[in-house]
Formats: structure tokens, C-alpha cells, sequence
């Protein structure tokens, strides 16, 4: 999911916008920008329920859980409003 959506950039096809999206993730043209949809609250949701799950089905295992919550911030973080096109580290600039 944190490939698709937060690292790949423009769209696969012609769009009316002169050009405005090339610059932007598949993320950030969700609901031209808009914050707080039904479709951006989805994809954010649906993460944390397979977290919630993976963390019961592990058993809490301390290992397991380690990995799932660094993997569950990777994909949330990016998600935030605060991080609507920002650049961490010039990562994935142009």
C-alpha cells in the first residue's frame, strides 16, 4: 500500500490539469486533496484493522509486534494531513 500510494507519482493517463499532478502521489490526487473522505478514512482504517488482527492471531508475540507497529506507522504517518506534500529528506523530490 505505501508503495502504490505514497511513492508513485502523476497519473497513467492524460489529465486536464496542465500538468499540476505529475508532481504529486496517487495519495495526495485522492479526492483532488481534499482531507477527511469516505475513501481516504477507508484506506487509512484498513491497516490499522489488519494490525489489530495480526497482533491477536500472533498472540502478541514481541517480536511480531515490534514489526507490525514500525510497519503500521510507515504506512499511517505518510497518511496524515500534516504530510500532504511534504518531501522527508528530499525522498522522492522530483
Amino acid at each position: 500500500m505505501y508503495l502504490l500510494l505514497h511513492t508513485v507519482k502523476g497519473t497513467p493517463f492524460e489529465t486536464p490539469d496542465q500538468g499540476k499532478d505529475r508532481l504529486l502521489t496517487h495519495w495526495e490526487q485522492i479526492d483532488y486533496g481534499m482531507q477527511c473522505t469516505s475513501s481516504r478514512k477507508f484506506l487509512s482504517i484498513s491497516p490499522v484493522v489488519l494490525y489489530l488482527l495480526t497482533s491477536f492471531y500472533t498472540k502478541y508475540d514481541p517480536a511480531h509486534f515490534v514489526i507490525n507497529t514500525a510497519s503500521l506507522l510507515s504506512v499511517l504517518l505518510p497518511k496524515l494531513p500534516q504530510f500532504h506534500g511534504v518531501r522527508l529528506f528530499g525522498i522522492n523530490k522530483y
